[in-house]
């Protein structure tokens, strides 16, 4: 199977990169508009990126970073907790606009328990300008593909009961949900890895790639115009 043809596969499959669809026109005349997914690359990140990270959570409301940690984490306790990320066992997946901002990103948690070793606990945030794009179901279904691939059956989800958000995602998907006071539980059973799903994420992941490098190319572009420009204005 040539790269061409994964790509195309991938793309057929639905998975990781579409959210929710846009009106285009409809190919036959006089029909009725069509919908079309649109691509959003979602791309794994190291710790090169951990001060962007920082920036994206930061950049949380109150309201928003309560519902995200499940307490008022403040910016020092962010700090803490972007500081003790562990990119060698855990994976993190963002999404980036044109100007290389993160402004969507999800952690995926393994389990260190000895008994839970193929469970994941899975936490995602949005920036409030970069919400009703579908990007937490999105960011949901990339990791979901990944663990599933990672040999992880279990994937576990502890949100405030009030997050109805991420809990409205892992039901969606089939997820278990159960609710003790103000928090709630979900959990939802993963399908074993087969040889579709080991390589549509490595065509997404090597396009999120690529689509990230032309970001960055793009703005050193846009930077540079911006620098020429000024010099032009000094007399």
């Amino acid at each position: 199977m040539t790269p061409s043809t994964l790509i195309k596969a991938s793309l057929d499959a639905g998975k990781g990169f579409l959210h929710p669809p846009l009106l285009e026109q409809a190919q036959t005349p006089g029909a009725a508009p069509r919908l079309q997914p649109v691509m959003v690359p979602i791309r794994s990140i190291g710790p090169s990126h951990r001060e962007r990270i920082s920036a994206h959570l930061l950049a949380l409301s109150a309201p928003d970073r309560y519902l995200r940690f499940g307490y008022a984490a403040s910016d020092e306790q962010i700090g803490r907790y972007v500081a003790g990320l562990n990119f060698e066992r855990d994976e993190i997946f963002g999404i980036y606009n044109r100007k290389l901002e993160l402004i969507a990103m999800a952690h995926l948690a393994f389990s260190v328990d000895p008994e839970l070793k193929s469970g994941a606990e899975f936490g995602v945030s949005v920036l409030a300008k970069a919400r009703g794009r579908g990007y937490g179901s999105r960011l949901f279904d990339r990791a979901v593909m990944h663990a599933r691939n990672d040999g992880v059956d279990m994937l576990f989800i502890q949100a405030l009961s009030e997050n109805t958000a991420m809990l409205n995602i892992a039901r969606k998907a089939g997820a278990r949900i159960e609710r003790t006071g103000s928090e709630s539980e979900a959990f939802l059973k993963l399908p074993q890895a087969n040889l579709d799903s080991r390589m549509t994420e490595m065509v997404e992941e090597q396009m999120a790639q690529t689509d990230y490098h032309f970001k960055v190319q793009a703005k050193k572009f846009r930077d540079w115009l911006a620098a020429l420009q000024e010099l032009r204005r000094i007399p």
